[in-house]
This record gives C-alpha cells, sequence and structure tokens, in this order.
C-alpha cells in the first residue's frame, strides 16, 4: 500500500477480488462522460467486468486507487496479445471524476512503468482516443511518443491513437 503525499487520504495497492465491479462502472462512466463508449473499446471488452481474474496473468498488475474506502480508479500494465516480448501495455487507466487533476493519474503511471521495468520490459505501449484529451496530456508529459498506427492485436479497433514510452 503506498499512500500519496498530496493526496493524504488516497493510497494505492493491487487490485483485489471485490475490485470488479467498482472499477468496471468507473471504466464505462468514464467512456460514456467523453462520448468514447463506442464499440471496440474497453466500455465493451467482457474483461473489464473482470479485472482481477485477467491480472492474474503472469508479468501483469492492476492498481487500484481507494480514497476513504471507496475505489476512485486505477491502471494496469499487461503483457497483450501480438506485442513484441519486450513490449506491455498501459491499461484500463481510470479515475473517479473527484479526483482528477490532483496528480493521482500521473502516480498510478509512475507505479505501472516502475513495475514494467522490474518485470523486464523494455517498451510501454498503449491506446487511446482523442476524446480522452488530458490523459493524452499526461501521457505526453511522460514522454510517450505517438505512433502511425497500433501494435499487438489487442482486439480495441475503436481506439484511434497510439502511442509507446521506452523504458
Amino acid at each position: 500500500m503506498q499512500y500519496l503525499s498530496n493526496m493524504e487520504n488516497i493510497f494505492i495497492r493491487t487490485i483485489e477480488p471485490g475490485d470488479n465491479k467498482s472499477l468496471a462502472t468507473i471504466v464505462r462512466n468514464s467512456l460514456a462522460e467523453f462520448g468514447a463508449n463506442r464499440p471496440g473499446t474497453v466500455y465493451y471488452d467482457e474483461t473489464t467486468d473482470h479485472l482481477f481474474e485477467l491480472f492474474q496473468t503472469p508479468k501483469s498488475i492492476y492498481y487500484t486507487a481507494v480514497l476513504n474506502n471507496e475505489i476512485v480508479g486505477g491502471a494496469g500494465i499487461f503483457p497483450s496479445a501480438g506485442l513484441p516480448q519486450d513490449t506491455c501495455e498501459l491499461v484500463k487507466m481510470y479515475l473517479q471524476p473527484a479526483v482528477r487533476g490532483k496528480g493521482l493519474g500521473k502516480s498510478l503511471i509512475a507505479k505501472c512503468l516502475e513495475f514494467a521495468r522490474s518485470a523486464g520490459y523494455k517498451q510501454v505501449y498503449l491506446e487511446t482516443m482523442p476524446e480522452l484529451k488530458k490523459a493524452l496530456s499526461v501521457y505526453e508529459k511522460f514522454g510517450f511518443q505517438y505512433l502511425k498506427g497500433p501494435m499487438g492485436n489487442t482486439g480495441h479497433f475503436g481506439c484511434d491513437m497510439w502511442m509507446l514510452f521506452k523504458l
């Protein structure tokens, strides 16, 4: 468990079995809020309802952010299908509106990148959409570079922006 200094009541921990429903709601509400709840995104991905089970995959991790005993967001690292062996994907990075803009997203991304490094990955890939403008600026500040097309075989054909970070 790690507490964030700038948000004293928020802590970040790894996903637990009881987190599935809350996290799925945050993911879907966030996409709907920005008009990005379309086919080919995690909005319609069945694994969104089973994140704990999904993140039992070797060399993956999911971090859950908790504020006053309520789940407020999360982010993970996953070895998505079709990616080079040294590349993982930053996935399911979503926050409730009340905790955005306070540094929580940056903390989650930093933890994910730290895990990716320790797991032996050399690159971190992500897929996103232009509707998620604030997230794009955060990824850019971390040093993610835009790609001309997708990598791997995530099945998320609704995403039309791709980025890569070299660890």
